[in-house]
């Protein structure tokens, strides 16, 4: 499959290109100079990856709507107020991917991969473990990026429609406070009581127990 990457120049996009890469899949690297071609890489994936900063995101999805009409977008941008990047931030949209959403009408936006740490990404050699929630209102689309998650050797997990995106982007100030807390880079997530391995075989639960 062939990954475009906005603003993949950054320590976030240059490991998930060498770890997609590493598992066949074609990258095409942008970044928000327009010398290094953002445009190039929106037009010619198939998927999309915003890794901008929050404060060039609008910006940046405004300038590439039209490449952009009909593909995945990845929406992984976490909206953060600095200095204070150890608090929850949210914005007037309610979160990054559905401001994106709405910036973007004709693309099939997905919310994941808040949660994981450039720390590792980048070091092919080191086994990055954990879950990535991914959520959205397509559900084929989820799908796909399940999948690609699984090529960074980690486990997607449907975790809802878009507007969930709130939460998954709201925990990752609380996880950068735990890595300063605990003295421990690049800490993750890991969904408690689900099974090892395919969680679509997983039985549906029974009634009484969604609540």
């Amino acid at each position: 499959m062939k990954i475009g990457l906005l603003g993949g120049t950054g320590k976030e996009g240059r490991g998930l290109a060498a770890r997609w890469a590493s598992a066949g899949h074609q990258i095409v690297i942008g970044s928000r100079d327009p010398a290094k071609g953002d445009n190039a890489a929106a037009a010619a994936a198939e998927v999309v990856v915003v890794c901008v900063p929050y404060s060039g995101h609008a910006a940046t999805l405004r300038e590439l709507a039209p490449q952009l009409d009909g593909k995945i977008v990845i929406d992984l941008v976490v909206p953060l107020a600095p200095p204070q990047i150890t608090r929850v931030f949210v914005p007037d949209g309610g979160a990054a991917a559905l401001e994106a959403q709405r910036l973007l009408p004709g693309a099939r936006v997905v919310g994941a991969l808040h949660h994981v740490s450039s720390v590792h990404l980048a070091d092919l050699a080191y086994p990055i473990t954990g879950d990535v929630l991914v959520c959205g209102d397509d559900p084929a689309a989820k799908g796909i990026v399940i999948g690609l998650v699984g090529d960074l050797g980690m486990r997607g997990l449907d975790a809802g429609p878009l507007a969930n995106a709130v939460a998954l982007e709201a925990m990752t100030p609380v996880l950068l406070y735990l890595n300063k807390r605990y003295k421990r880079a690049g800490l993750g997530l890991r969904i408690a009581g689900l099974p090892d391995g395919d969680p679509e075989r997983v039985p549906e639960p029974s009634p009484e127990l969604v609540r």
